[in-house]
């Protein structure tokens, strides 16, 4: 990925918070790599170098500013302009993907050669997968000793290290200092305790419409396992046998504050990616804002609304079990009958705390559940019975292995699985840049309810959409609230010029508008 020298040091010399997080900063001089905004004097243009990301920063031998704390910038390493392939594989790696196995093991789950991928983290992210790996573990670490009081023995475990000794030598290698000395503040260090309770921020990159992304999930909370209040979002989970609470709100500054319990601490890293996916911290709004001004219709709308995001998944199999009940039922209906799936197959909690019961059911639990009884038809429960087999059968069906096309084959190869529930799947839970639900309802009412007042150009409609996102807007498109509306607008980013031609949208017709307009979206797309 190159980087133009002179405009990287013009942002650097301005301090620009725009750019934080899409480049670090290598200075020659010292060995350090800091932020875009970072407090110290600047260097001179010929002592610095600048990288893509961290981790190539730190491959090149330099270490993080103590100052700046790169570990403490936006995470937008799914927005760099890298491939899908490279994204794919960062997704993978945040959830542990070079923990379980080698970086041959990661290239075998993307379909592509160990030297393939090497020679694409290379190109698109200047570090190898095995730097971009420890780069993430010494920088959670860093974040851990900053902002908790845990004991180092703890950090260690927590931040994905396999032993303390490997922990020690790390930092010592980078820092010239053991990592107990890098704690500023004094004071007697606490234990996480048998619950395991970690409190820390996860930044992002401005604006963002913590609003819109708190009531998406309140409309959607499942009773038991999940509560949401208008500044508070708590869940029940469950990973690897083990049981937790993670409760998040907005903290101070570009970031959101969350607070994890759970007694097995190197589950840490996992649980820190699904929140950043749940809340999508990892999107860049300023690229998607200025494509979507090119839009005369779509423009005031955005403006009104600056950072949208499109909420993620904490789980695949439960984002699969939510779309299948969700089908051509409201909100409020599948909200319920996930209620009723859970009090009926969930297992209990073991330490139930604010109306938290459950976990949400497991994969085998379904497969071979009777789910007639839960006021369904019988269609409907068969196809959550088969979604259940097929997870059972493939453990990494919902993981981010492979391209749109083939993952909305495979899930369309699940019976019950039409292609919206394949797309929506796609788009939440595999953060899929070009997956687009075309045939929900929500999208149909709201488009439709512009009669008159004009529509999206189609080509901020057309795949390939490098970067697009189905983001939800309450009152957005039609000016009222949509009944069903999961995704409302579609957004592309400035990657992508404009498309083909296309046909004129029909007219609208009383009942038959949304069957002409979903026609025609799919003509589009």
């Amino acid at each position: 990925m190159d980087l133009d020298h002179n405009a990287c040091y013009r942002a650097i010399c301005q301090r620009d918070a725009r750019f934080d997080g899409r480049f670090f900063t290598g200075v020659k001089t010292t060995g350090i790599y800091c932020r875009p905004v970072c407090p110290a004097r600047i260097p001179h243009s010929k002592n610095v170098i600048f990288f893509p990301t961290a981790a190539a920063a730190q491959e090149a031998g330099f270490r993080p500013c103590l100052r700046c704390r790169p570990e403490t910038a936006p995470d937008l390493g799914a927005w760099r302009g890298t491939s899908n392939t490279v994204s794919r594989a960062l997704s993978l790696i945040e959830l542990g993907a070079l923990d379980e196995a080698d970086v041959d093991g990661l290239a075998g789950r993307l379909g592509l050669g160990e030297r393939q991928l090497r020679r694409l983290f290379r190109q698109h992210l200047g570090a190898s997968p095995v730097a971009v790996g420890q780069t993430r573990r010494v920088l959670l670490a860093k974040q851990l000793i900053h902002e908790t009081r845990l004991p180092m023995t703890e950090i260690a475990f927590a931040s994905g290290f396999g032993s303390v000794r490997r922990f020690n030598e790390t930092f010592q290698e980078l820092f010239g200092r053991p990592p107990s000395e890098l704690r500023r503040t004094s004071g007697p260090d606490f234990p996480a305790g048998p619950a395991g309770e970690i409190v820390l921020l996860l930044r992002y990159q401005p604006p963002y419409d913590w609003v819109a992304m708190i009531e998406f999930l309140r409309r959607r909370a499942i009773a038991g396992v999940e509560r949401v209040t208008a500044d508070r979002y708590t869940r029940a989970v469950q990973l690897n046998g083990f049981q937790g609470t993670i409760a998040v709100q907005r903290g101070e500054g570009n970031a959101l504050r969350a607070t994890v319990r759970f007694p097995k601490l190197s589950a840490l890293p996992a649980i820190i990616a699904r929140l950043r996916r749940v809340f999508d911290l990892g999107a860049d709004p300023l690229p998607i804002a200025a494509h979507l001004a090119k839009d005369p219709t779509l423009a005031p709308l955005v403006k009104a609304r600056p950072g949208l995001r499109v909420p993620g998944a904490w789980d695949g199999f439960e984002l699969a079990i939510r779309a299948v009940l969700g089908q051509q039922i409201t909100v409020s209906a599948a909200a319920q009958l996930a209620g009723r799936l859970v009090a009926a197959h969930g297992e209990l909690f073991a330490a139930p705390e604010e109306e938290l019961t459950h976990v949400f059911p497991k994969p085998e639990v379904l497969a071979t559940a009777d789910l007639t009884s839960l006021g369904m038809p019988r269609s409907r429960a068969a196809a959550l019975s088969a979604v259940a087999a097929a997870a059972v059968a493939d453990p990494h069906l919902f993981d981010a292995n492979c391209g749109l096309d083939d993952a909305v084959k495979r899930l369309r190869a699940i019976r019950g699985v039409g292609e919206w529930t394949a797309q929506y799947i796609a788009l939440r839970q595999l953060r899929e840049p070009d997956a687009f639900p075309a045939a929900d309802i929500g999208l149909m009412r709201a488009m439709a309810g512009r009669e008159g007042r004009g529509h999206p150009r189609p080509s901020f409609l057309t795949a390939p959409m490098r970067g697009g996102l189905g983001a939800p807007m309450p009152r957005n498109i039609s000016g009222r609230q949509p009944e069903d509306a999961c995704i409302s607008i579609v957004v592309v980013s400035c990657a992508r010029s404009e498309g083909r031609d296309a046909r004129p949208i029909p007219p609208r017709s009383r009942r038959r508008d949304l069957s002409a307009l979903c026609r025609w979206i799919r003509a589009q797309t």
